[in-house]
């Protein structure tokens, strides 16, 4: 019953995660674009009145015409609408499923006794320090250097260094699923805490000011922007790291932590060309298509790195009955998937069972080698083998 509820829990918070960091993103990167594609006023009225950009759109049948004041409007409306819930619930609904899916099991889903045994609390431990620690760092590399001179290429330099002592470090701690989700975690931390900690703060200041007739202090706009473009150039690299646990080619390779890294730098690229794409057709930036350039070499380096190599000819019977795979199953899955313990709601010790989720087997036992999850029971490539020859000669148990 246990096993049952945790996967409605994953399955419902899964669901509100997914919704609220869509809400978050989109809103994210609609605001870089809107930025990116203001021009100055045309009305005589719009720049005495303070405001400093506007763009004309036509979306949904109508046409929208936003404005930016660079300062205070001449008056604060009624209702002002704030955009910090979407940021707030897609981190609290991130780490309840973390913790659903990872710190509720730790010897399963975080250690891999191959890499580093240590205790389940330790383990927990380190993976929420990497959250901490991260934050702590990046937020004094901003306060320290994000307003000096060239302050935003220092800023991004110490960061990308972080980020890849970070992406090593983890790989090298847990299992490699949990360290790619870690990493990922590490940033949106950092991003739903720059929200927390920086813009929201700075714009309530800013409204306070105006109300209380006091002058603005500009370095609460200037840090609020500048930790807002930090954000998005996160996102693409977070969405990796929480796509990764489908695709095992990625995390179980020998050499994760660079593999982690490219696609990380990877996403950063395409998304600055998307970022500078908006003032180009403005003319004021150069055409950033190396940005993307970049990026896609990068990820089609990876793809011919990860190439599968040529696998040896395995002596292998032309089929492979049930009654050969019964024992690989009872010593390889039936811990995890038998009368005691079925996890994901799959039973294996039963042969209508087992037929019944022929197909799932085979995508996660030998096309993805994601099961056994970090490969605990030992399944050989022999015997992977054999799952695959009696999948494709009918998966029949009779």
């Amino acid at each position: 019953m246990e096993t049952y509820l945790l996967d409605w829990a994953n399955l419902l918070v899964r669901w509100l995660h997914v919704i609220v960091a869509i809400a978050w993103i989109g809103s994210s990167f609609y605001f870089v674009f809107l930025d990116s594609s203001l021009t100055p006023p045309e009305d005589e009225q719009l720049k005495k009145d303070g405001v400093s950009g506007e763009l004309w759109a036509l979306h949904g049948g109508g046409f929208y015409h936003p404005v930016k004041f660079s300062g205070a409007p001449p008056k604060l409306p009624q209702h002002l609408h704030w955009f910090y819930w979407e940021s707030y619930s897609t981190w609290l609904s991130g780490f309840a499923l973390f913790l659903i899916s990872y710190l509720w099991s730790p010897s399963v889903y975080l250690i891999d006794p191959r890499i580093m045994e240590w205790s389940p609390a330790g383990a927990i431990a380190a993976a929420l320090a990497f959250l901490v620690v991260f934050w702590l760092l990046y937020d004094a590399i901003c306060r320290t250097l994000g307003q000096s001179k060239n302050g935003d290429a220092k800023v991004g330099a110490l960061v990308l260094v972080l980020v890849c002592i970070a992406a090593y470090a983890a790989t090298q701690m847990f299992a490699g699923r949990a360290a790619f989700l870690i990493v990922g975690a590490m940033l949106a931390t950092t991003m739903s805490a720059n929200v927390f900690f920086w813009i929201i703060p700075g714009q309530r200041t800013v409204v306070a000011d105006i109300q209380a007739g006091r002058p603005i202090d500009p370095i609460h706009g200037k840090r609020g922007k500048q930790r807002s473009v930090h954000n998005t150039y996160f996102t693409l690299p977070v969405l990796f790291a929480m796509l990764s646990n489908h695709y095992s080619f990625t995390y179980t390779h020998p050499q994760n932590w660079l593999i982690l890294i490219s696609m990380m730098f990877a996403g950063a690229a395409i998304r600055q060309f998307f970022v500078m794409r908006h003032g180009f057709k403005l003319g004021r930036n150069a055409h950033p298509w190396p940005y993307a350039a970049v990026g896609v070499v990068v990820l089609l380096a990876l793809i011919v790195w990860l190439r599968p190599a040529p696998v040896a000819n395995v002596a292998m019977p032309e089929t492979v009955s049930y009654a050969q795979l019964k024992p690989v199953i009872e010593q390889r899955c039936v811990m995890c998937h038998g009368e005691a313990l079925q996890s994901k709601g799959v039973r294996l010790d039963q042969p209508a069972a087992v037929q019944q989720h022929a197909q799932m087997i085979y995508q996660q036992v030998v096309l993805m080698k994601a099961m056994p999850l970090n490969n605990a029971t030992g399944l050989t490539d022999a015997e992977r083998a054999l799952f695959a020859q009696w999948f494709l000669a009918g998966g029949k148990t009779e």
